[in-house]
């Protein structure tokens, strides 16, 4: 993971309002000639999910100035519209909103048919997700029942709809939003842990079948993150805490990292080489696992 990452595409393509110490400074002439750049020109279309508020919302923004026409997947139809109609004003972009519960299944067939169907569509963001800190003795089986559909298998259900078509062009990218917590497995819900763990996995997956056909997989693991996904997990004041990262700030060294190359992005961690190791560490453990004759420590006599 770059220390420094000051690319040619990044400062083209700005502002970005966190860069890290010696990256170029975009000035206010240089931005407005971008900015009628991105007006002129697309890069194709851009679903995103979970668009309304939060990450989401900031994806939409960011996307949008970098030359992308949207479509932004949400449930509260009044926010998403009233965003859509203030990027398109902005930027100039086409921007198309869809009201969707992605755990109602009719819902998710008719983006997942948008995803087979429209051919200008170049990324997919799965960023629609809930979370929880109950532990398993308080917390709601339903609620949890509902936050699977919503973390794994609605964003499983969109890549598979989107990957063939991406395949097909020879191009194309899915950035799909897990957590730290996939990795920090006991800091939050149980559930929710294991469905960000299964996205970090799942991303795994799909760079190894995807990566040679032209597919781009990035997979972005944010810490706490300053929005309302704190007030429906059921802790607010985790918003306001001294490691909370804003949305912009995530957003915003995510594609900072898209724009690097990077297959994991971790926005907080700034020993960016212990996530090499740690990488490196458990491909080297997987090819250990393999064995006829269980371990000597189990004390069972070949």
């Amino acid at each position: 993971m770059a220390e420094i990452i000051a690319s040619a595409t990044l400062r083209k393509f700005g502002p970005i309002s966190t860069l890290s110490p010696g990256a170029d400074v975009v000035s206010a002439q240089n931005l407005q000639k971008v900015n009628s750049m991105t007006q002129a020109s697309t890069q194709g279309t851009a679903l995103i999910t979970g668009a309304s508020t939060g990450i989401g919302a900031v994806y939409a923004d960011r996307l949008a100035r970098r030359g992308h026409d949207l479509i932004l997947v949400a449930r509260n139809g009044e926010r998403l519209r009233k965003l859509a109609d203030e990027l398109a004003r902005s930027t100039g972009r086409k921007v198309t909103p869809i009201v969707a519960d992605l755990t109602d299944k009719a819902a998710l067939l008719r983006v997942e048919n948008l995803l087979r169907t429209d051919v200008s569509i170049t990324m997919l963001v799965n960023n629609a997700g809930v979370g929880s800190v109950a532990s398993i003795l308080k917390g709601d089986v339903d609620n949890v029942e509902s936050m699977i559909e919503l973390n794994v298998t609605a964003l499983t259900r969109l890549t598979y709809a989107v990957a063939p078509a991406f395949e097909k062009k020879k191009g194309g990218t899915i950035i799909n939003i897990a957590s730290v917590v996939g990795i920090a497995v006991e800091a939050l819900n149980g559930v929710y842990s294991a469905s960000k763990s299964y996205v970090l996995s799942f991303g795994h997956a799909l760079q190894r079948d995807l990566a040679d056909k032209g597919v781009r997989i990035q997979t972005v693991m944010p810490g706490a993150t300053a929005t309302e996904f704190w007030d429906v997990a059921g802790y607010a004041p985790q918003k306001t805490a001294a490691i909370t990262m804003s949305a912009a700030d995530l957003v915003d060294a995510a594609l900072a990292g898209l724009d690097a190359g990077e297959l994991v992005t971790i926005p907080g961690l700034h020993e960016g080489e212990k996530w090499t190791e740690w990488e490196a560490d458990r491909r080297a453990l997987s090819a250990k696992f393999s064995n006829a004759r269980p371990a000597a420590r189990y004390g069972i006599a070949n």
